[in-house]
């Protein structure tokens, strides 16, 4: 059985709004002249890609049984049947029919999304809610680490 894992890795266009962000520190670095102009515009660069790699891209993975989304963990055993959301329903679970208690591991750039209830009856988490490019994938792996 081949391991699911998956990098939800953020759109070209959030890249080019940590370039801009540089380049808007260097420019607020402009009266103090050119070192201090290619400092800005380095660390500022830099820090907003630092922040966009750590928030857009969270792995997904289905191994040693276990679903890990993010930082969460979850036993396999513990998971219910896998429901792939389209693009539709995903933004339904994501907003009117959401449940505060969910886990919700979502990037609203990533438009489907797979759902899992719960069963283990100690925890209060009713389902997981993982945004993922391919929620077949992930279903199938859920499943057959189920089965297995």
């Amino acid at each position: 059985m081949q391991p699911y894992e998956e990098r939800l890795t953020a759109p070209r266009s959030w890249w080019l709004v940590s370039l801009l962000v540089g380049i808007a520190m260097a420019l607020i670095m402009l009266p103090f002249g050119t070192l201090p102009l290619l400092g800005g515009l380095v660390a500022g660069t830099a820090v907003a890609a630092v922040v966009t790699s750590s928030y857009g891209s969270p792995r997904i993975r289905v191994v040693a049984g276990s679903l890990v989304a993010g930082d969460a963990k979850i036993p396999v055993s513990a998971l219910g049947e896998p429901q792939v959301l389209d693009a539709e329903e995903a933004r339904a679970w994501r907003g009117p029919k959401a449940d505060p208690r969910a886990f919700m591991l979502l990037r609203a750039y990533i438009p489907t999304a797979l759902r899992v209830e719960i069963t283990d009856p100690q925890d209060p988490t009713p389902y997981v809610y993982v945004s993922t490019r391919n929620p077949e994938a992930l279903a199938a792996a859920l499943t057959a680490v189920r089965t297995s």
